[in-house]
């Protein structure tokens, strides 16, 4: 992904601060064209949407991720909250799940169940008081 696909805009926040606030455009928004993510195939770029979230907005040739932060009173730092969140986002999506293969019940765990099936049965058998 090049740096000119990332498209930050920087909005005041809310919260505390006082003045500063109220004066100041710290709040970071980031927002991103999923086609210009590069490095993830078609299940990536599914597991991507599965994975944002309510960070996905717009369909089609215009849907991208739009993150924003305020976490903190640094412009600077907002935006790098904002990059990082899209990396861990974009690496989760990049994992493709482990397949899970069938595996057959060993003999022992067969028998030991079945043991366990007829112990329990015969408990039960004797409590019958007819």
């Amino acid at each position: 992904m090049a740096t000119e696909a990332l498209d930050f805009t920087f909005v005041r926040g809310g919260g505390p601060g006082g003045q500063h606030v109220n004066k100041t455009s710290t709040k970071a928004v980031l927002r991103v064209l999923l086609a210009e993510i590069w490095g993830l195939d078609f299940a990536g770029l599914d597991r991507l949407r599965a994975v944002a979230g309510s960070h996905l907005v717009g369909q089609g040739r215009e849907e991208a991720l739009l993150i924003t932060d305020h976490s903190t009173r640094s412009q600077a730092d907002n935006r790098e909250a904002c990059l990082t969140r899209l990396k861990t986002l974009v690496s989760m999506a990049a994992k493709r799940p482990k397949v899970r293969k069938k595996t057959k019940p060993t003999r022992g765990s067969v028998e030991r169940r079945i043991e366990s099936k007829k112990r329990e049965g015969e408990k039960k058998r004797l409590r019958g008081g007819f």
